[in-house]
């Protein structure tokens, strides 16, 4: 999917990352909910994003994720992805470079929707990659 290197989420993730990347990344997209132990990954002047923070835009941080200033000036990026929930013609962008074959989406498996616990299961067993997707 276009990654040069994995670094496995977890415990000691900042320091996977430096093992890589010895100054720090510039950026990095936390949609792992690491929140405060992803940062350190992050070289000072680099930003983060947050892309499963809570709450909505204006209001504080959500708890764990300290001002960006005690971050060796590092910038955090909260993004509240229902700001988009209503953004239809994004959405729908999104579906035709899909159906043209110019961005391709990760199936891990299809479920009828009668097995929607099954998918449940596999989903909460961890090592999925791709979606799971039930079909009606």
């Amino acid at each position: 999917m276009g990654a040069d290197r994995i670094v496995p989420r977890g415990a000691g993730l900042a320091g996977r990352v430096r093992e890589v990347v010895s100054g720090g990344v510039d950026a990095l997209v936390d949609a792992a909910v690491m929140g405060v132990e992803a940062l350190p990954a992050v070289r000072p002047g680099g930003q983060i994003a947050l892309v499963r923070s809570e709450g909505e835009p204006g209001t504080p941080p959500p708890p764990g994720t300290p001002p960006p200033d005690e971050h060796g000036n590092v910038t955090v990026r909260h993004v509240f992805v229902p700001d988009y929930r209503h953004a239809d013609d994004k959405l729908d962008a999104l579906r035709v470079l899909a159906e043209e074959g110019r961005i391709t989406l990760r199936v891990a498996q299809e479920f009828p929707a009668d097995r929607a616990a099954d998918a449940h299961r596999r989903f909460e067993a961890g090592g999925v990659r791709g979606r799971l997707v039930l079909t009606f």
